[in-house]
């Protein structure tokens, strides 16, 4: 099996990878649905899936969600940079921004800024809104520069294994 810098998949056999790709596709299928895609019997399938959840490979099961079909028409990237970099200014920044249900993602990131951050906003009136009465109230942001989605192309929430 091949390694990354990331983690190892050293103890991950033919089977395994292909149990992970099936329930990223589709976590709802039973374990009698994704035996038959596997050639196992449910047994072993069960008890595999079970050691993926004990050991963190999997972390949990959720349902995705039309953005648009429940009003979020707008995605908006925002790089932030922040004025002074201490261990209690970002970790204030971090659960600031954490408490944003506009924020869907976070990611601490290298280069000219400091943080990357995916918003989800109804439209560009509510844009305004966020970045004047939310994020405009986190303490010790610089600069932020949006950038607005106006397509997606791809789109995926599997890990590529």
């Amino acid at each position: 099996m091949k390694k990354t810098d990331n983690y190892s998949l050293e103890n991950l056999d033919i089977i395994d990878l292909k149990l992970l790709r099936i329930l990223q596709n589709n976590a709802k299928l039973t374990t009698k649905e994704i035996a038959a895609r596997v050639n196992l019997s449910p047994t072993p399938v069960y008890e595999r899936i079970r050691r993926f959840e004990k050991e963190g490979l999997i972390e949990k099961y959720t349902a995705i969600v039309n953005a648009e079909k429940v009003g979020k028409q707008l995605t908006v990237f925002c790089n932030i940079t922040l004025k002074e970099h201490t261990k209690e200014i970002g970790n204030k920044f971090v659960k600031d921004i954490v408490s944003l249900k506009e924020v869907v993602e976070c990611y601490n990131i290298s280069g000219d800024y400091d943080f990357l951050l995916k918003i989800m906003v109804e439209d560009m009136k509510h844009y305004q809104s966020f970045v004047i009465n939310e994020l405009g109230s986190v303490k010790n942001i610089g600069s932020a520069h949006s950038t607005f989605v106006i397509g997606v192309i791809k789109h995926s929430y599997a890990v590529p294994i």
